[in-house]
This record gives structure tokens, C-alpha cells and sequence, in this order.
């Protein structure tokens, strides 16, 4: 734009001094044109200046900027560099360490598998040795029981069995009827370390006596409820063997086959059953002992009802 005002400004200049001078009046016009025109180029020149001067301080600030840019540029490549190396450093600070941390991890994993398995194997071995005990002290129990006395030339003594003469070099026996009502205590407020203690006992001095076919019975009942259904069995199999006929005999045959069967004996314990329905029909334990064939797998029909008896 300036350089068109400055070609107008000189083309005004040419015009001008081609004009011939004639009269007053257009010398005076000319003057007044040439006055213009020369103000005209002293803005141009002015403008020129000014626009130069606006040039170099443009020129000077761009450069600036790129100056600005370049040491921008550097500093985030510095940056850029650091980061990457502090990331480097973090790397090998950290994720070494946690690899490490994992291997040692799943070693400690493997050792408390092999930990477990030891406990495991632990208690199989207490539970062998426990069962062991609990044999031994059966064994113990009935080889303490004496064999029955002799009958006593007369009746002495009440209920209980008390009558029974005390065995000779042990310690003197209390009474039958209170040591059976203590026992019963005991293993109804589930005190069965007490208790059977106290049944040996009176096994011990009253073999054939009144209650001796209720304790053996309850000693079976004690080692079913503490999980010992191996000793259970037998327990109530010495009902059966020593006391065939008592009142115990029935509950007897039934609780030995529900011992065999938490022991694992299923064909066995389906004997038991079966025998409990044959020798006594139409009773409750022969209906219970029908549904226990039946959930072992054994095939068994509904026990009759035993026939009422005839009025005379």
C-alpha cells in the first residue's frame, strides 16, 4: 500500500511539472499542487520510516521467538530425557524387586502345601493312635471286669445289685444303685470322661448285677458320641454276647448297626438291621431299621405290627 501511495505521489510530482505555466492564477494553483504533493512525500517518507521501524522490531521479535522455540524445544527434550531415565531407574528399582518378591511368594505357597500336608498326616497319625487308646482301654475295661461271683448264700443288699460280694484284694465298691445314678448324671450333661470311668467301676463290682446290661450299653452309647463307632460296635456287641436277653437287647442290635454304618461297615450294619427286623417284628427300631436298609441300598418291606393278642 505504501509503495502505491509513493507511485501516486510521483506520478502527481510528473503530472505537475509538465504543466505549462501560463497565467497568475495557475502558477498559483501549480504552487499549491507542488505544496501538496511535496507534504504528500514527506508522509510517504514518514510512513516509509515508520513502517521500517515496525519491521525491524517485527523481525527482532520473531527471531526472539525462534530463539524461544529452540530453547523450548531443547528443554523439553531435556525433560523428555530425564523422565525416560527416571522411569529407567524406577524399573529397576521396583519391578526387580517385586519379581523377586512374587518367586519368594509362590515358594512360600509351596511351603505351606507341604505344611498342610504334613498337618494333614499329622493328625491321621493322632487319629490311628487315638483309636489305639481308645482299643487299649476297652481291652483294659473288660479285663478288669471280673468274672460273676459266686451266688451268696443269702440275699443281702437292695436294688442295683448291691447284693453282689466285692471282689477280693480291690478296692471296696460303693454303692451299686449311686454309682449307676451318678454315671447317668454324668453322661447326660455330656461329662463322658466322668462317666465312663464311673460305668467301668460298677461293671467291675457288679458284673451280673441289676444295671450291668444298661452300662455296657451306655459304655457304647459314650464312644458312639465321641466318634469312636469302631469301639461302639463292640460295646454293644458284649450286650448281645453277655446279656442276650435283658431289655437293653433290642436297642443293643440297633446302635450296633448304626455304629457299624458311620464306620463304614455298610454290609455289615445291613446284617444288624436285618436281624433287628427278624427277631423283633412290629416295633418301632425294626420300622427304623427297615429305613436304614433302605438308604444303605438294601432292599426291605414295612415290619407288620405284631398280631394283639386274644382276650379269654
Amino acid at each position: 500500500m505504501l509503495r502505491r501511495f509513493a507511485v501516486c505521489a510521483g506520478m502527481a510530482a510528473a503530472a505537475i511539472s509538465l504543466v505549462p505555466m501560463g497565467s497568475p492564477a495557475a502558477s498559483k494553483e501549480i504552487m499549491e499542487l507542488q505544496r501538496d504533493v511535496a507534504g504528500l512525500q514527506d508522509q510517504v517518507r514518514l510512513l516509509k520510516e515508520s513502517q521500517d521501524k515496525q519491521l525491524s522490531a517485527l523481525t527482532v521479535l520473531v527471531q526472539q521467538a525462534l530463539d524461544t522455540s529452540r530453547s523450548s524445544t531443547t528443554g523439553v527434550a531435556v525433560i523428555q530425557n530425564n523422565l525416560q531415565q527416571s522411569l529407567k531407574d524406577m524399573e529397576a528399582k521396583v519391578v526387580t524387586p517385586v519379581a523377586g518378591l512374587s518367586t519368594r511368594l509362590d515358594g512360600m505357597d509351596q511351603d505351606m502345601r507341604a505344611l498342610q500336608q504334613n498337618v494333614s498326616d499329622l493328625n491321621g497319625v493322632l487319629n490311628k493312635l487315638q483309636q489305639s487308646m481308645s482299643d487299649l482301654n476297652h481291652a483294659v475295661a473288660i479285663l478288669q471286669a471280673p468274672p460273676p461271683p459266686p451266688p451268696a448264700p443269702a440275699a443281702a443288699g437292695g436294688p442295683g445289685g448291691t447284693s453282689a460280694a466285692a471282689p477280693a484284694s480291690l478296692e471296696p465298691c460303693p454303692s451299686g444303685t449311686q454309682l449307676y445314678a451318678d454315671a447317668n448324671r454324668d453322661r447326660s450333661g455330656a461329662k463322658y470322661d466322668v462317666a465312663l470311668p464311673e460305668y467301668i467301676e460298677y461293671l467291675r463290682c457288679y458284673a451280673d448285677g441289676e444295671f450291668a446290661p444298661d452300662v455296657q450299653f451306655y459304655i457304647g452309647a459314650i464312644h458312639a458320641a465321641q466318634g469312636d463307632y469302631e469301639t461302639a460296635a463292640k460295646d454293644f456287641d458284649v450286650v448281645l454276647e453277655k446279656y442276650p436277653k435283658n431289655r437293653k437287647t433290642p436297642d443293643a442290635l440297633y446302635a450296633k448297626g448304626m455304629a457299624l454304618e458311620k464306620a463304614g461297615h455298610r454290609t455289615d450294619s445291613a446284617n444288624e438291621f436285618a436281624e433287628v427286623i427278624k427277631l423283633f417284628p412290629g416295633t418301632d427300631l425294626a420300622v427304623k431299621a427297615c429305613e436304614q436298609r433302605k438308604d444303605l441300598g438294601y432292599n426291605c418291606g414295612v415290619p407288620k405290627a405284631a398280631p394283639a393278642k386274644k382276650k379269654k
